[in-house]
């Protein structure tokens, strides 16, 4: 029986990226400050009782939801994107391009360094962490708002492109003002949380975190076929009788349920999701969305999980900001799409 080439080597990458991406999952259960022997962790994750308490402590409520979230981050941001960059046809779009980040700064910055102009001599608290995740979330919300009621009036996907930087410019000026006028600890509290961390998410939050993703990814694998209509343009898609409106809404809410909730859980992570989907492409040499998107979503956890792991420093009591690293593995990847960006166009 002859074998189809193409098909059968994307099988074998599939299976590559499925073992690696498992094979990094249980590292960074491994991986930790605390030595816990491996059949430990074996049988915790198994249900078993741990020979030390502090050990079961450990694994299910620390490295255990922090693999998960680096995992639900990873392919959110990834896929968030590649949509982005399906619909702009612009190789150097992310899933910020929108403002989307910029809007869940501003929430966060609202809330955090908001709190200096009544604090006062009030003893009022510092806001929690739900706090912070809501206001991130509206944030967010309010600026694809503004984005959804502007695609209803302007039909060219570039001045939405434009109109969206141009809204998370005007949220980070905001946010610039309120750093100005912020008390210390507020301020820095709030370039914590903009340096990214993986570590903060607990068990209850990842119960709202995990359908969030989820259905952001489910609407982006519905989207596939429109995507793959959306390559060859805006107007012969509207020829083939595709609503493109509803197919922007689509990927717009997508994108911010993906990108929205993640920043919103994690803080803004870097890079990612411009550098991933061109690593798929690489990979597979292919621009249908049938395989991008699965090879994207795989390609996106293996980068992160690798990436928290590298973060955490293994062996040392310290840990880097989540940003720092994305951003020096992400960073040559664009720096390589600029230079050979004449070789991407058959793909855009």
């Amino acid at each position: 029986m002859k074998t189809n080439k193409p098909g059968y080597n994307n099988g074998l990458l599939f299976i590559a990226l499925s073992a690696m991406l498992f094979a990094l999952f249980m590292a960074s259960l491994f991986t930790g400050t605390v030595h816990i022997p491996i059949y430990e962790i074996i049988s915790i994750l198994a249900g078993g009782e741990a020979s030390r308490p502090e050990w079961g402590v450990i694994i299910n409520d620390l490295r255990l939801p922090r693999a998960i979230t680096a995992l639900l981050a990873g392919t959110g941001l990834s896929v968030s994107g590649l949509l982005m960059q399906t619909v702009f046809r612009n190789p150097l779009a992310g899933p910020y391009v929108l403002g989307i980040s910029a809007g869940a700064s501003l929430g966060v910055a609202a809330v955090v360094m908001g709190f200096s102009f009544i604090a006062g001599s009030a003893g009022i608290s510092m806001p929690g962490t739900w706090a912070t995740v809501i206001a991130a979330w509206a944030g967010s919300g309010v600026v694809l708002l503004l984005i959804l009621l502007v695609s209803f009036r302007v039909r060219d996907i570039m001045t939405i492109l434009i109109l969206g930087i141009m809204f998370g410019s005007a949220t980070s000026a905001l946010v610039s003002v309120m750093q100005y006028f912020s008390t210390e600890a507020m301020l820095k509290s709030f370039m914590i949380w903009t340096m990214g961390s993986l570590g903060g998410v607990t068990s209850s939050q990842l119960r709202i975190m995990v359908p969030a993703v989820a259905g952001g990814l489910i609407i982006s694998l519905a989207s596939i076929k429109l995507l793959n209509v959306m390559l060859l343009g805006e107007n012969y898609a509207r020829s083939l009788g595709m609503n493109v409106t509803l197919a922007r809404i689509m990927v717009f809410f997508s994108t911010s349920l993906l990108a929205g909730t993640i920043t919103a859980f994690c803080g803004p992570i870097a890079f990612v999701g411009i550098a991933v989907p061109h690593l798929s492409r690489m990979l597979f040499r292919n621009a249908d969305h049938a395989v991008l998107m699965p090879a994207t979503i795989l390609t996106g956890g293996i980068v992160m999980l690798g990436s928290d792991i590298i973060a955490q420093l293994p062996g040392l009591d310290s840990s880097l900001p989540i940003n720092s690293v994305t951003a020096l593995l992400g960073i040559p990847v664009v720096i390589w799409i600029v230079i050979r960006n004449q070789k991407l166009t058959g793909i855009f």
